[in-house]
């Protein structure tokens, strides 16, 4: 049997394009529907077309394969943003390399820490472990979020 060795490609995203704009929706539907109202913090197009943040794009081809946007709290303190995998691509190890992506890009801006907001809920005991993985821990409630129970706030120095 023949592998296929497939070359992605990882770019700064404009967030025009259609597929981004579906990635994200889906996006927002789960934070949706998992969490209340007020627990959700994901942004929409909108509010990721902000020059405070950097959206990247993983792409597999012509297919979207992942998503994640690094936000500027301040010169040195970023926040990890809109972290997603297109369906067909879990279990690949994309955010895996989203996330490593968005650690080297904040780390060559000068950042020293890098934070996040995920969810409690079993829904994201994945990305919580990815984040562990990479050497997040738990920390309190960062730049203007609240306690929350349906909150886990993570950090990492870098």
């Amino acid at each position: 049997m023949k592998s296929t060795i497939r070359a992605m490609k990882i770019t700064l995203d404009d967030l025009k394009g259609p597929e981004i704009a579906a990635l994200l929706q889906e996006h927002l539907n789960d934070m949706r529907a998992t969490s209340p109202p007020e627990s959700v913090h994901a942004l929409d197009l909108d509010g990721l077309r902000q020059p405070n943040i950097r959206f990247w794009t993983l792409w597999d081809g012509n297919n979207l394969a992942g998503c994640g946007a690094l936000k500027w709290l301040d010169a040195e303190h970023a926040e990890i943003k809109s972290m997603r995998t297109a369906a067909p691509y879990k279990q690949q190890g994309i955010a895996s390399k989203i996330l490593q992506h968005l650690i080297n890009d904040a780390k060559s801006a000068g950042v020293k820490r890098l934070s996040l907001e995920t969810g409690s809920m079993d829904f994201f005991n994945p990305a919580r472990l990815l984040y562990c993985k990479f050497g997040f821990e738990i920390c309190g409630p960062f730049e203007g979020y609240q306690l929350d129970p349906n909150s886990v706030f993570m950090t990492k120095r870098i």
